[in-house]
């Protein structure tokens, strides 16, 4: 179930519920409380406010460090650093130039896991990997000179035709700068 939270756009969109509803529930609470219930001046005291508050943004701090802990293994960043070392993630380069995507190899096989190395030749490109479906996997800025190639590691488990596409206005053909490769 967590994985789903993570790797899912539903997913993420039901871990933003779980931070608003609450928070609208209370709001609305508090709102109906003093303008139909309650409507002259509370008779909290003053320095309760603060006990209340400090509360609030205790449960809140909490609410967010536990739901980015339990992130973390899912970031591209700690997924290309776990598999570093994996023989089993096969390595394709990527070179991005003038409007066209070259690969050192075009063709996989479902279940297989890919390290796309990308670097661009000559201006800013971005690298994005559309499912054959046509929904967006992931992009890559690719920025010419930065030092290091952009990676990302993906384990395809759908077979097509996959497309990638420069997501980054890159000049006058950018519109045409697209590849394809297969996964079996």
């Amino acid at each position: 179930m967590i994985e789903y939270l993570y790797t899912n756009a539903w997913g993420a969109f039901i871990v933003l519920l779980m931070f608003q509803i609450p928070f609208l529930i209370v709001f609305f609470h508090i709102v109906n409380k003093k303008a139909f219930i309650e409507s002259k001046p509370g008779k909290t005291r003053p320095e309760k406010y603060s006990y209340y508050r400090y509360s609030w943004i205790a449960l809140v701090l909490v609410a967010f460090v536990v739901v980015n802990s339990a992130s973390i293994k899912y970031m591209p960043t700690v997924v290309e650093a776990n598999s570093a070392s994996d023989p089993n993630v096969k390595n394709v380069d990527v070179t991005a130039s003038s409007w066209a995507f070259q690969f050192s190899e075009r063709e996989f096989n479902v279940g297989e896991t890919v390290r796309f190395k990308a670097k661009s030749t000559d201006t800013v490109h971005s690298f994005a990997l559309h499912h054959p479906d046509g929904n967006l996997l992931f992009t890559l800025m690719l920025v010419p000179g930065a030092g290091t190639e952009s990676a990302v590691v993906h384990t395809f488990t759908v077979p097509g035709e996959y497309t990638v596409r420069c997501l980054e206005y890159c000049g006058i053909a950018h519109h045409a700068m697209k590849n394809t490769f297969t996964v079996m």
